[in-house]
């Protein structure tokens, strides 16, 4: 399979309201993180791949990533309560309305330090974790082809 990526980079501010009281995160001790359930600001890193077909720019890289940085315009991003893996869905979700049945990849990063990867396969719809790690029918994109 073919693909290309694109970064961007871009602050932002959220927060982990469990944090305040989970005991699993409110732990007292020196893994304690109940500082997250506070609105605190990172720095997003984003790596996007998504699935070309051939090998002369079927989607542009530099219109790529321009187009996913106007979706995220505004000076600081307001993420409220969003992970990481809550961004790359609603990231997902974007890219597969303006470029249906391509395979898509996405990493988001607080500070490039900790993040998460997650694959969307073809079809695959961001909530439908069921069908998440489906592996790829490479066969049937052959014979689309």
């Amino acid at each position: 399979m073919r693909s290309i990526w694109v970064t961007f980079s871009k602050e932002g501010i959220h927060k982990y309201p469990a944090a305040l009281d989970d005991p699993n995160l409110a732990t007292g001790d020196e893994y304690d993180v109940k500082f997250l359930g506070y609105l605190h600001r990172h720095i997003f890193h984003f790596k996007v791949w998504i699935e070309v077909f051939h090998n002369d720019r079927d989607i542009e890289f530099i219109q790529f990533k321009r187009w996913l940085e106007k979706m995220y315009s505004e000076s600081i991003l307001q993420l409220d309560y969003k992970s990481c893996e809550m961004i790359a869905d609603d990231l997902a979700s974007e890219i597969q309305v303006r470029y249906p049945g391509r395979w898509i990849k996405i990493s988001v990063a607080e500070d490039n330090e900790n993040g998460c990867e997650i694959e969307y396969p073809i079809n695959y719809m961001p909530g439908d974790e069921a069908n998440l790690d489906t592996p790829r029918d490479n066969a049937a994109v052959i014979s689309e082809n």
